[in-house]
């Protein structure tokens, strides 16, 4: 049976499975990551050699979740979050329903679709940056000088600052689903659980499933690490 997949047996009612183990660490790792991206490329000088590794982490991280939407547990996949513009416009208009706030609700959907594409395109210019000074992505000599110029520009400026400005709204909607709707998104993604009153899908969380998602980190880090190391 693929990994993921939901029977009848599974669906729960009471305390469920939503965030499987995979997709909390790689939540809780970005989360960590991202800052530590931001105070190293302020620092700049010796800290731009962690600033680098810390984006190739980053890359393989997102190449991971891109394929644990795929694979992973039910409520990581993006089958079951991502919404067309028509189920988010009625989502705006009506609040939703529960099972819309089992996993990540339509317009939280948005937010983490975009903030997945942003940190990929941010990390990608990276790839193609070069200060002209003493750092260059590992990229930059196979691109033309226009080309890194323009990734050097998007990336120190126009890229982190709509990266800033969505994570801030990402907080700012975590604290309204808190203090407003009396809603805790913080803690099922450390417990991966959530109590709920109806019955659901459980997203399968074992060793199995762990074991895949720690091959496909690794495979993706291969990637990362042959595209950097090919590069050179």
């Amino acid at each position: 049976m693929p990994v993921g997949y939901v029977t009848r047996k599974e669906m729960v009612l009471g305390k469920v499975r939503v965030w499987d183990l995979p997709t909390r660490l790689f939540h809780w790792l970005l989360v960590a990551l991202v800052v530590a991206l931001v105070v190293s490329g302020e620092i700049g000088g010796a800290a731009m050699d962690w600033h680098m590794r810390f984006g190739y982490v980053v890359l393989s991280l997102l190449l991971f979740r891109v394929v644990w939407g795929f694979v992973g547990g039910h409520w990581s996949r993006f089958r079951s979050f991502v919404a067309t513009p028509r189920t988010v416009i009625q989502y705006v208009q009506t609040g939703g329903t529960p099972l819309q706030s089992i996993g990540h609700n339509p317009l939280g959907a948005l937010s983490v679709l975009g903030l997945l594409g942003l940190l990929l395109l941010q990390v990608a210019s990276g790839l193609f940056s070069d200060d002209e000074i003493a750092t260059a992505g590992p990229l930059a000599h196979w691109a033309s000088s226009a080309w890194v110029s323009l990734a050097t520009t998007y990336h120190t400026k126009i890229g982190k600052v709509l990266l800033i400005v969505l994570v801030q709204l990402h907080i700012a909607a975590i604290l309204y689903y808190r203090l407003r709707k009396g809603e805790n998104l913080v803690k099922p993604m450390v417990t991966g659980d959530k109590d709920l009153e109806f019955e659901t899908p459980a997203s399968q969380d074992h060793g199995r499933s762990r074991l895949l998602a720690l091959v496909v980190w690794m495979v993706c880090g291969a990637v990362v690490a042959a595209l950097v190391m090919g590069s050179a």
